[in-house]
């Protein structure tokens, strides 16, 4: 599947090899322009190729989104761009592509960052989001107001219900998602467990917890060194999942960080 994707060219060639790429997955319910602040301050070191996931923004529906299939979405996008070597940027379900990606084609990924996830199974986190979801969808609202207000009979977070409604776009009289809800609610069993794995990657990789968070359990490191040896972690105070929208001068320079030193 060839997945809709916006290429930034690096704007300073200067400082360095400009023949870097990085990709940057964005997580679930999520499109690329979720991280583009990230993708600014990278370009003027890296090319970025920013990706819409399959049943997300612009790219291709699909009834199945097991994360190989994924992550092959991904390959398949730098084959088409003659991109052989690359670093991977994911955050929550895009972390599990990446970390999927790594683990496929280890050869190809340079450098590895994750966001707020780990390479485990979750338990059932949005059943609220997919009720309220659906329940938008059902009464074809038609005004952004109306949408946040039927949200909230689900969902209580202001900031969840403020994420979820960028991905909201007006078509004709209505306003519709650009994620596709039924084929998302159908795969969540598969979006929240993690394939078995028996090799390791061995290059660099950094993840990045938000401290608020549940996602990763620095307490319990093993399943991130089983498979990712090399890896190191950072922490980013007073910040929930979406870390990278609640602290993003912190998360970039992190993410600048690990790449350029």
């Amino acid at each position: 599947m060839l997945l809709n994707y916006q290429l930034k060219q690096s704007s300073k060639h200067e400082l360095v090899d400009i023949n870097e790429n990085i990709f940057i997955v964005h997580g679930l319910f999520g499109s690329l322009s979720n991280l583009s602040g990230l993708a600014k301050e990278l370009q003027a070191h890296f090319n970025i190729i920013l990706v819409d996931v399959r049943n997300h923004g612009k790219s291709p529906r699909d009834k199945s989104m097991s994360y190989p299939e994924m992550a092959n979405d991904i390959f398949e996008l730098a084959d088409a761009l003659n991109i052989d070597n690359f670093s991977i940027i994911g955050h929550s379900m895009g972390g599990k592509i990446a970390m999927t990606c790594a683990l496929l084609q280890p050869q190809r990924i340079k450098r590895l960052i994750i966001a707020d996830i780990a390479p485990v199974n979750y338990p059932d986190k949005h059943n609220n989001v997919f009720l309220g979801l659906k329940s938008v969808q059902r009464l074809k609202i038609t005004s952004r107001h109306d949408a946040d207000q039927q949200l909230a009979h689900y969902i209580e977070s202001a900031e969840v219900r403020l994420f979820l409604l960028k991905s909201l776009q007006r078509e004709a009289e209505q306003f519709k998602f650009l994620f596709d809800i039924d084929n998302l609610h159908n795969n969540y069993s598969l979006i929240g467990a993690w394939p078995e794995f028996t090799h390791t990657f061995d290059n660099p990789t950094l993840f990045i917890k938000g401290a608020n968070s549940d996602y990763i359990d620095l307490q319990n490191p093993h399943p991130i060194m089983l498979r990712f040896p090399n890896a190191k972690a950072k922490v980013i105070n007073d910040t929930g999942h979406w870390l990278h929208a609640e602290k993003p001068k912190i998360f970039n320079r992190l993410i600048v960080n690990f790449l350029t030193s």
